[in-house]
C-alpha cells in the first residue's frame, strides 16, 4: 500500500520541477513565450490569446495553469501543458496592466486603473477597488491570514494587499472587507519619486511587521516596515533611505552617485540582494538591513567594474592626430594639390540642371570641355594647379580604357601636352610609354 502511493508522490514532485525552470514572457503581439531556463531555449508558444501588447503574466500555484492580461483590455486563463485557452475574458473598460493571484489561488487581482477582485472558479467580480489616478503597475498580497484570528477564514476576506501606479509617488494599501462598503485605501507609503521596482516580506502571523523595498527613478531605497492593523490616514515615511556613491578619489574628491536597479529581501528576511550600477553590466551584493539608522550610504568603488571594455580586434579604423603644421593632400596625383571647388549658389545650381527635352553630354564633349589652360591658374601657395588631364591619364593607364587614353592622346594643344607630361608620376611614365 506504502508503494504505489509514494511512487505516485515521487511523480508529482517530478511534474512540479519540471514545470520550475519555464519563464513565461509576454510579447508586444500579443504571445506568449514559454522559455526553459535550464534547456536555454524556447519550450513552447501560447497563441490565440491576445490580439494586443500582453502587459502581465502570472502563474498559478498548481503551475500549468497561466493568466496574462493585455492592452486589448482582455485577462486569459491558458493551460501551459497543452497550450490552448482554457477562458477569456473582459477584465475593464480600459487595458489591463498588472494581475496578482490570491494566496489561496482561488482569487485574482486585476488592474489597469481602478482593481478588481475575481473570483477564478466563476469568472465574476467579488471586488470593486477606487485604485489609481494612474495605470497601476503593480499588485501584491501583503498578508496570507487575516490579522483578526478570531473569525473563520474563508481564504480572502481579512486580508491587505499593495499597490502602485506610474508617475504616482503613494503605494496604496488596500483592506478585503467581509462587506462591500469599503473601497479606498486603508493606508499608504509615500516615497520622492516615482517607484521603479518593489519588493516584500509576506506578514504570515499577526504582530509581524510587513517589510518594504521599494526602488525609484532617483536610484535610492526605501524601507518601509510596519504592522499592518487597520486605518491609518496619513502617509507613512519611510524607516531608511539607501543609497549609494563613489569614495571620490583617483583626482576626482566628489563623490558620484551609483543608482541602485532593484531589491529583493532574501528568505530570511534580515537581508537583502542589490542590483546597482550599470544595466549592461549589474553588480549584486547581499547587504544586512539595518532600519536603526535613518540614511545608509553605501560607498563602492564601481568604476573599474563599469568602465566597458572595447574589443580592438572589432574594428581596423584608425584616426589620425593631426597638428595645425600638417598639410592634407586631397585626392589628386600624388605629391600636388588640388584645387577645392567651391560650392555653387543655388541659382547656378538651377542653371545646371538639365531641362526636359535636353540630351545629355556625351563622354566628348565632357572631356573636351576639360581643354583648359591651366598654367595660368595658381594656388594661393604659388603651387601650379593639378592638370585634369594628367589625372585622366594616369586613370586611363591603370583601368586601360581605351576611350579615355584615345581622348587624351589625341589632345593637339601644346599646354595642355607640356602641362601634362610635367605632372606625370613617375610611376605611370613606363606604362604610358608602352601605350604610346
Amino acid at each position: 500500500q506504502d508503494g504505489p502511493q509514494r511512487k505516485k508522490r515521487k511523480s508529482e514532485v517530478a511534474e512540479v520541477d519540471k514545470q520550475l525552470d519555464i519563464l513565461a514572457i509576454g510579447t508586444a503581439v500579443g504571445s506568449i513565450l514559454l522559455y526553459s531556463t535550464v534547456k536555454g531555449e524556447l519550450q513552447s508558444k501560447l497563441d490565440g490569446g491576445h490580439d494586443n501588447r500582453v502587459n502581465c503574466v502570472r502563474w498559478h500555484q498548481d503551475n500549468c495553469c497561466l493568466y496574462s492580461c493585455s492592452e486589448d483590455k482582455h485577462i486569459v486563463e491558458w493551460n501551459a501543458q497543452t497550450c490552448k485557452v482554457k477562458c477569456k475574458w473582459k477584465g475593464d473598460n480600459s487595458s489591463v496592466t498588472s494581475l496578482c493571484i490570491s494566496p489561496d489561488g482561488k482569487m485574482l487581482l486585476s488592474a489597469g486603473r481602478t482593481i478588481k477582485l475575481w473570483d477564478l472558479e466563476t469568472k465574476e467580480v467579488y471586488r470593486h477597488f477606487t485604485g489609481h489616478a494612474t495605470s497601476v503597475s503593480s499588485l501584491m498580497f501583503t498578508t496570507v491570514k487575516p490579522m483578526n484570528e478570531n473569525k473563520p477564514f474563508d481564504g480572502i476576506t481579512g486580508l491587505y494587499f499593495l499597490s502602485g501606479a506610474i508617475h504616482d509617488r503613494l503605494l496604496s494599501v488596500w483592506y478585503i472587507r467581509s462587506d462591500r462598503k469599503e473601497k479606498n485605501a486603508v493606508m499608504s507609503f509615500t516615497v520622492t519619486d516615482e517607484p521603479t521596482f518593489i519588493d516584500l516580506t509576506v506578514s504570515e502571523v499577526k504582530e509581524e511587521p510587513v517589510k518594504l523595498a521599494v526602488v525609484c527613478r532617483d536610484g535610492q531605497l526605501y524601507l518601509f516596515e510596519h504592522i499592518l492593523n487597520g486605518y491609518c490616514k496619513k502617509p507613512l515615511t519611510s524607516n531608511c533611505t539607501i543609497q549609494i556613491a563613489t569614495p571620490g578619489n583617483d583626482g576626482d574628491s566628489t563623490p558620484k552617485p551609483v543608482p541602485i536597479l532593484a531589491a529583493a529581501f532574501c528568505t530570511d528576511k534580515q537581508s537583502l540582494l542589490l542590483v546597482y550600477g550599470n544595466t549592461l553590466q549589474p553588480i549584486i551584493e547581499k547587504v544586512s538591513l539595518n532600519t536603526t539608522e535613518s540614511h545608509v550610504c553605501l560607498i563602492r568603488d564601481i568604476q573599474k567594474v563599469l568602465s566597458l571594455k572595447t574589443d580592438v580586434g572589432l574594428t581596423k579604423v584608425k584616426t589620425p592626430v593631426v597638428n595645425s603644421d600638417t598639410k592634407v593632400l586631397v585626392p589628386g596625383i600624388p605629391g600636388h594639390s588640388t584645387a577645392v571647388k567651391t560650392p555653387s549658389s543655388g541659382k547656378e545650381k538651377k542653371k545646371n540642371k538639365r531641362k526636359p527635352g535636353e540630351t545629355e553630354e556625351s563622354i566628348e564633349e565632357r572631356l573636351e570641355a576639360l581643354d583648359i589652360d591651366v598654367s595660368k591658374v595658381k594656388t594661393p601657395g604659388g603651387l601650379p594647379q593639378t592638370d585634369s588631364f594628367a589625372v585622366l591619364l594616369v586613370q586611363g593607364l591603370e583601368s586601360n580604357d581605351a576611350e579615355i587614353l584615345n581622348r587624351v592622346l589625341n589632345t593637339r594643344k601644346e599646354s595642355v601636352i607640356k602641362n601634362t607630361v610635367a605632372r606625370m608620376p613617375i610611376h605611370a611614365v613606363i606604362p604610358l610609354l608602352h601605350e604610346v
